[in-house]
């Protein structure tokens, strides 16, 4: 049987409520679930049992050397619906002074963000499949800087992303 989606992560994070004000506040998540040194949260809208786990590992804890010195994960990715969807995180992000880049990979349109203990995160919007021409598929071996407006003004602000690629048409 084929892996079909990501249900969940789980981050170890050095102080959980830290972690759990942030998602909450950058993303809209909400806590389903918490116990001493843990929390289960969601995102609006999901339908998972939880999106993301955190589990305390303490203020001693040193900095996640992935990729820079060790093997592990780059990043998690979280997809939202509209463009106008992404470009208000992306006030918000930079508001939590959070946000890290901003990049056009051509069908996708991705926010770069780290959280409190410095783990990165992307949030994407998705070029939905029928809107996916020769011409933007010739484009992405290029990464360009993102332009949200000028994405808006080219696909509409509330055009619902990632049908026929990640949402079934």
């Amino acid at each position: 049987m084929p892996v079909q989606r990501l249900n969940h992560a789980v981050l170890y994070v050095r102080d959980v409520e830290r972690s759990v004000a942030f998602y909450q506040e950058a993303l809209g998540f909400r806590v389903v679930m918490g116990m001493p040194g843990a929390a289960f949260l969601q995102a609006e809208g999901s339908g998972n049992d939880h999106d993301l786990g955190l589990f305390q590992i303490g203020a001693q804890a040193g900095p996640s050397g992935a990729g820079r010195s060790t093997v592990g994960l780059y990043h998690l990715a979280w997809e939202v619906d509209t463009l106008a969807e992404l470009e208000r995180i992306a006030v918000r992000l930079s508001g939590l002074d959070a946000l890290v880049g901003a990049s056009d990979h051509s069908t996708t349109k991705a926010l770069y963000a780290k959280d409190p203990d410095g783990l990165e995160f992307e949030v994407s919007w998705l070029l939905p499949a029928d809107l996916v021409t020769e011409e933007v598929l010739a484009g992405r071996s290029r990464i360009r800087p993102l332009d949200i407006a000028r994405e808006k003004e080219r696909y509409g602000a509330h055009t619902r992303g990632g049908v026929g690629v990640s949402i079934p048409a």
